[in-house]
């Protein structure tokens, strides 16, 4: 598969095998990790027998992958991921949005330049019905892009985690976007 979005400054595809050395690098980033798993960099044996595996997983719903490598146009650096994928495998109804870029990236508008097309995608073309994004109710940068996405905000929760991650004791978030709302959005900025 090729291209699936192209943003004015993102591609988005399909990963494949050849991206494992990106997504070592990516997840070997403290920084990167620290809303993930408190900051632990992943080994290049899980990368290539669990997080490649599932990030080239396809959805029997849609025929697609729920996460896509994000690159800069015409070869370009690799600069993260974005998960757009159905959060009951049967059905594409609801989707859950979700990113991790690498920290060059970070603070360029990336994140919501590739979420905000991704949400386009699924409700014009994918029969989307509800976006959700999750994430630490201390991660103020993802939440600021899950908004500037255009989702709002649904509620705060907790989870039990096996480990305690440094801010896990706030809680979790929730964010949300439905088709009506997406399509009075689009009316009010004269799409």
């Amino acid at each position: 598969m090729g291209v699936f979005l192209e943003t004015g400054r993102l591609e988005l595809r399909a990963f494949t095998e050849v991206d494992a050395a990106d997504v070592l690098a990516l997840d070997g980033d403290p920084e990167v990790m620290r809303f993930v798993n408190g900051g632990r960099p992943t080994t290049e044996r899980v990368v290539r027998e669990e997080t490649l595996p599932r990030l080239m997983r396809r959805y029997a719903c849609w025929g697609l992958p729920g996460y896509w490598a994000a690159r800069e146009p015409m070869g370009g650096g690799f600069l993260g991921w974005f998960e757009f994928r159905p959060v009951d495998e049967r059905e594409s109804a609801v989707v859950e949005l979700g990113y991790r870029l690498n920290r060059a990236a970070w603070g360029r508008g990336y994140a919501t330049e590739g979420a905000r097309a991704l949400i386009d995608r699924g409700f014009e073309e994918l029969g989307v019905e509800r976006v959700t994004a999750n994430t630490m109710a201390v991660n103020v940068r993802s939440r600021r892009v899950m908004v500037k996405a255009g989702l709002r905000f649904v509620r705060r929760f907790t989870e039990e985690w096996p480990e305690l991650i440094e801010g896990g004791e706030h809680g979790e978030v929730e964010y949300g976007l439905s088709r009506a709302e997406w399509t009075r959005g689009r009316g009010a900025r004269g799409r």
